[in-house]
C-alpha cells in the first residue's frame, strides 16, 4: 500500500526530474538540482540582457547609417543544395546585382530563383556547387558569409553615394 509521504514525493520527484532535464543538469540531489536550475536561470537572465544590448546597440547603428534596411538572411542545406532566404522591409536597389556576383564568385549555380526588388527586396534561391547537391554545413557558413559580404559592399556603395549626394 502506499503511504501519503510517498504520493506527495512522487508529483515532487516528477518535477525535479523535469526540472533537471530542462536545466541540464547531472546532479541527484534535490538541493543540487535547485541550485543548477538557478544558475541557469540566471544564465539564461544575461543572454537576454545580452541580446537586448545587441539590439539597441543594432538599432542604434542602422539609424546612424542613414537608416539602412535591416537584412533578415537564412542560409541553409538542403537535399537539392543550398535554400538561401533574404528579405528586407525596404527597396534595396542594386542588392541583386552584387547577390549574384557573390554567387558567380562562389561558383554558385542558381537551379532555382525568385525575386523580388519592388517595395522591399526578396530572394529566394536553390543553388549548388559544382552541381552537388550534397551540402555540409561548413559550405552553408562559406554561402552565409559571401552573402553578407556582399551585403556589406552594397552597403558601403550606397552610404558612398548618399555622401556625394550631401
Amino acid at each position: 500500500m502506499i503511504s501519503k509521504v510517498q504520493m506527495k514525493r512522487a508529483p515532487v520527484s516528477k518535477k525535479l526530474l523535469t526540472l533537471r532535464s530542462i536545466s541540464k543538469s547531472h546532479a541527484h540531489s534535490k538541493t543540487s538540482i535547485i541550485l543548477d536550475a538557478s544558475k541557469y536561470i540566471q544564465n539564461l537572465k544575461r543572454k537576454v540582457e545580452e541580446m537586448n544590448q545587441q539590439m539597441i546597440a543594432s538599432a542604434e547603428t542602422s539609424t546612424s547609417l542613414n537608416s539602412f534596411p535591416v537584412v533578415q538572411l537564412k542560409v541553409e542545406a538542403g537535399e537539392r543544395g543550398f535554400q538561401i532566404k533574404m528579405f528586407t522591409e525596404k527597396r534595396c536597389s542594386g542588392l541583386l546585382v552584387f547577390i549574384l556576383e557573390a554567387f558567380g564568385e562562389l561558383g554558385l549555380n542558381v537551379h532555382q530563383a525568385r525575386a523580388s526588388c519592388s517595395n522591399n527586396f526578396l530572394l529566394e534561391a536553390v543553388g549548388t556547387v559544382n552541381d552537388n547537391p550534397s551540402a555540409d554545413q561548413k559550405d552553408v557558413e562559406v554561402v552565409k558569409e559571401a552573402m553578407l559580404q556582399a551585403i556589406q559592399n552594397w552597403s558601403e556603395v550606397n552610404q558612398q553615394q548618399e555622401q556625394c549626394k550631401d
